[in-house]
């Protein structure tokens, strides 16, 4: 996979993609992943990037010459994703980043100041994402988030391809509490099913506590997890037991 990030300010990206997973991932080609500087593709005299409104207001706003020429420069005659990273998009969520890991190419527009020209957009973006309700300086965090959230999706990037998959989001259910050694600390003990050795135990524990945290945390995701669902008897019961949990402690 390649992913072009078209952005002012470039050397934000260093750090983040030279280091752990995105680093190693780079480095072994699994992914490409660039940052394109916006700025040596304006046609001013200063190569400046953005210009007042029409219509007055506040800030300043990105022009759309140097965007629209950077995106076709680097998309070429080649099929391109072409991503805005803006507040009102679509709220990115596990499910659009796996949509976009099959993508072969993507291209990610960064915004900054009070926005983007609309025609640059009109022109040469085909969606834009959000990862929040809140606002950002710039597209470049946004930028960052996205190309962590996508590339861990990519073959061979974990390295544990089950991570990927048994990961908060990806069941459906928020990830189950993780321990190590040593196995009691300060105290506290790790949970008696994870130190027996019976797998069956420990997938039931396992399922269990996503459930319970799921279930405190984000209700609406467990019961759009629950919902529909066929369970074994077995199963049933671990459901069972986790809802029992809840109306013991909350009595």
């Amino acid at each position: 996979m390649r992913i072009a990030i078209l952005t002012i300010f470039p050397e934000m990206f260093e750090s983040v993609l030279g280091s752990s997973i995105l680093g190693r991932a780079r480095r072994e080609k699994l992914v490409e992943i660039e940052p394109v500087d916006i700025r040596p593709f304006s046609d001013r005299k200063h190569k400046n990037t953005d210009d007042y409104p029409f219509g007055g207001g506040a800030g300043m706003v990105m022009l759309a010459q140097p965007i629209v020429d950077a995106i076709r420069d680097v998309q070429g005659d080649r099929k391109v994703r072409r991503i805005y990273l803006s507040p009102r998009g679509e709220t990115l969520t596990q499910k659009k980043a796996e949509q976009l890991a099959k993508e072969d190419e993507l291209i990610l527009l960064c915004g900054h100041y009070e926005g983007v020209d609309q025609r640059a957009l009109d022109l040469c973006i085909d969606e834009e994402l959000s990862i929040g309700d809140y606002i950002l300086t710039g597209g470049e965090l946004g930028a960052m988030v996205l190309v962590d959230c996508v590339a861990r999706l990519v073959p061979g990037v974990l390295g544990c391809e089950e991570s990927a998959q048994t990961e908060s989001f990806s069941s459906g259910l928020l990830e189950y509490p993780q321990y190590t050694r040593p196995r009691e600390f300060e105290g506290l003990t790790v949970p008696e099913p994870l130190l027996g050795g019976n797998h069956a135990h420990i997938v039931d524990w396992q399922i269990s506590e996503s459930l319970y945290i799921t279930l405190r945390r984000r209700p609406e995701m467990a019961r759009a997890y629950l919902k529909g669902r066929k369970f074994t008897r077995h199963q049933q019961k671990v459901v069972d037991a986790v809802f029992d949990r809840i109306r013991e402690e909350d009595e």
